[in-house]
């Protein structure tokens, strides 16, 4: 059950529209039955859905999808017109995925895209596999995983498998890896394959594209980047080549500030991101159902206004840092101890 300060948002949000929420006594009838089909094709009629296709794959999807969040949200999204669905075998210990496979239970399987990732053994000094690990170690590993992930989600496949948290380009033409992850591409665990990166977009983008076995690239991109227009050359090269380009953390931390009292225009940072139409889509994390409705809202117009360009700034003219990481990874070797201090931010 949602909090009780956030039941008006909730109120609100189903009243416009956002049906399907499961596990909501007050609400059975959109919850089982013949119903909830019909209802959720109605309100997604009534409302404005840009899609784009990603890139050589062929899929078109809404250019708002759905990062990890709850099973009410998930729901919720589903029914007002998201089908892309991005998840991890990592995510909430495993937990997340099996969350997924419960609401996607019952559903056609060509209804909704699945992405979901996994990583090989690897030594995080160097974003390699250990020097002591075998090519048959490792390939058993990222076997294991995707096999657990399928499990876990009730699903024969994904469409979408990322080789995850990619830190050195290397990784992207490891044999090993790449022998596994074409496999099982070819055994039909998944349909596509991708890779997924936090940092370094402008080394692991070309180096994603250079091996031509990848479809998909998962990257970071957002307004507060300081290398945001490479980064925008590198995607539009990338697009060019035929892949599809789905954007994370494009809210840029959320908060300009470290004590959270200036939030940053969601809305602003998403349509900025969006406007770059070799962005196919976006995974933000949604955690309420406001948040949901207002990256909804996006379709209705990405134009910024000038009010949102001037709130895209307002950090800049106040001088504000705040928590936000760009990525970049300098201060790892200022650190004495030695800490992954990206990756720590970034959690």
């Amino acid at each position: 059950m949602i909090e009780k300060d956030n039941k008006k948002s909730r109120r609100d949000f189903l009243k416009k529209g956002m049906v399907s929420v499961a596990g909501i006594s007050l609400f059975p009838s959109f919850i089982k039955g013949k119903n909830k089909a019909k209802e959720e094709t109605k309100e997604k009629k009534n409302k404005k859905i840009i899609y784009r296709t990603l890139g050589r794959t062929g899929m078109k999807v809404p250019i708002v999808s759905l990062g990890a969040t709850d099973p009410g949200i998930t729901r919720a999204a589903l029914g007002a017109g998201i089908i892309h669905l991005d998840t991890a075998y990592y995510y909430g210990g495993g937990s997340h995925e099996t969350m997924l496979g419960e609401a996607l239970k019952g559903r056609p399987r060509d209804s909704f895209v699945i992405a979901t990732k996994i990583q090989s053994l690897l030594d995080y000094r160097t974003g390699l596999p250990p020097k002591n690990a075998s090519a048959t170690e490792i390939k058993a590993d990222m076997r294991k995983k995707t096999e657990t992930s399928l499990k876990r989600l009730q699903l024969d496949y994904v469409d979408i498998l990322y080789l995850h948290g990619l830190n050195n380009p290397e990784l992207a033409g490891l044999q090993m890896a790449r022998d596994v992850m074409l496999e099982l591409k070819k055994e039909g665990k998944t349909r596509f394959l991708g890779t997924s990166f936090h940092h370094k977009e402008l080394e692991l983008i070309p180096a994603t594209v250079k091996e031509k076995i990848y479809d998909i690239i998962l990257t970071t991109y957002n307004f507060r980047q300081p290398h945001r227009e490479d980064v925008k050359k590198a995607i539009a090269y990338a697009a060019k080549a035929g892949l599809g380009i789905i954007a994370m953390k494009v809210m840029a931390g959320v908060f300009w500030d470290k004590e959270r009292k200036h939030p940053i225009n969601c809305k602003a940072a998403l349509k900025w991101v969006l406007q770059d139409e070799n962005v196919h889509t976006v995974i933000p994390g949604i955690s309420t159902f406001d948040e949901l409705e207002t990256d909804m809202s996006v379709m209705e117009d990405l134009r910024l206004t000038p009010r949102e360009k001037e709130d895209l700034r307002f950090g800049e003219k106040h001088a504000l840092a705040g928590l936000y990481c760009a990525q970049c990874g300098r201060c790892r070797s200022q650190c004495r101890y030695n800490l992954d201090i990206p990756t720590v931010m970034r959690s």
